[in-house]
């Protein structure tokens, strides 16, 4: 028999961190907000859209969103605080389906095909879920609804904020096929880059491509493109994914410009991973270090073992090595991150690791 048509709800936030700031601050309502760092060293992690019709975006240096909005008013971020928010929201979610698969404190997917409500339609679900969702917590959210993980993505942004959009079966390949690839979620600025390089520009010219074209080209990542350019997404909601790492980074009030510097930066950031690493027991195989130089470039350096780095010394040793990489500092350091991930069951520590070195 043919299997149902799955109904997939992509729930997006809207503005999530500048919103619950908002909402706690009345002064704050109305007006251009970001969250994030200080106003000349920091990045902005949130924006609210009265920010954002500036040009203000998250992951923008602070410098550059003052520029375009000189009245933008900045707040430090609380996480405990989006933490404590996205729990609310959760349990909402898990009203109507089991199935819920968190992206990040302020998105998810969820599958509503058999839902514990009993309901046929999915769009009745999701207005639901938004109406609830502004009735505890008084903010708002998009939900895009559709077949597959793909197209629910797509959908959530077309009705941003507070909308909800339906892509259906009969719509999905025409709606794909009109898009700029550079819209498609997990097609990045670079691979977006080289799709054009290669004449691919919307939805239309990568459906043109060959799988074995796009698998030259893309690798494993072709067969995904070859699919999506179809519309066609087999991938099931999973309710709580392994988490795939960790990591804790910083930037700096004022630029590292010498080593000892920089390996104390590191070694701060590695021992604060190794406290979560322990407290859960978690244990990763690949170390990773992330440089932002003064003027913006950044650079990764990564090593991993056969078996996972199981103490702290160890993590602490791993992460002094790859700073070690980049010295003597061609330029100053802005911000400095170190990642644990491909995480295993805890193992004897090894000396034989691999590195990977990265622009």
């Amino acid at each position: 028999m043919t299997p149902p048509v799955r109904k997939i709800i992509h729930i997006d936030m809207d503005a999530f961190y500048a919103s619950v700031e908002q909402r706690d601050d009345p002064a704050l309502r109305g007006r251009p907000l970001a969250v994030g760092g200080s106003r000349d060293r920091g990045v902005v992690a949130a924006a609210s859209y009265e920010a954002r019709r500036f040009g203000v975006r998250s992951a923008m240096p602070s410098r550059t969103a003052l520029r375009l909005c000189p009245e933008l008013l900045f707040v430090p971020p609380r996480f405990e605080r989006y933490r404590a928010v996205s729990r609310q929201i959760r349990a909402i979610f898990l009203d109507y389906t089991p199935l819920v698969e968190p992206l990040s404190l302020d998105e998810a997917y969820l599958d509503v095909t058999d839902n514990l409500k009993g309901e046929p339609l999915a769009s009745r679900i999701a207005r639901e879920i938004r109406a609830r969702i502004r009735e505890d917590t008084a903010l708002t959210a998009s939900a895009g609804i559709s077949y597959n993980r793909f197209l629910a993505k797509l959908a959530s942004d077309h009705r941003k904020p507070d909308g909800q959009f339906v892509i259906t079966p009969e719509m999905g390949p025409d709606f794909v096929a009109g898009l700029e690839v550079g819209r498609f979620h997990g097609i990045g600025p670079a691979t977006a880059a080289r799709m054009n390089g290669l004449g691919i520009r919307t939805g239309q010219d990568l459906r043109a491509q060959s799988l074995a074209f796009l698998q030259a080209h893309f690798g494993k990542a072709g067969a995904h493109f070859h699919a999506i350019s179809r519309g066609e997404d087999a991938r099931p909601v999973v309710p709580d994914p392994p988490r795939k790492s960790s990591g804790s980074e910083t930037t700096y009030g004022h630029d590292l410009a010498d080593a000892d510097g920089v390996l104390a930066g590191v070694e701060a950031l590695a021992a604060e991973v190794w406290d979560w690493c322990a407290g859960q027991q978690a244990f990763g195989r690949t170390v990773t270090l992330k440089v932002k130089f003064a003027d913006f470039q950044q650079i990764t350096r990564s090593r991993s073992s056969p078996e996972p780095v199981n103490s702290r010394a160890a993590l602490l040793g791993a992460a002094a090595e790859l700073a070690r990489t980049v010295l003597p500092l061609p330029k100053k350091v802005r911000l400095l991150g170190v990642t644990v991930s491909n995480f295993e069951e805890p193992g004897a520590a090894s000396p034989q690791m691999t590195f990977d070195f990265g622009a």
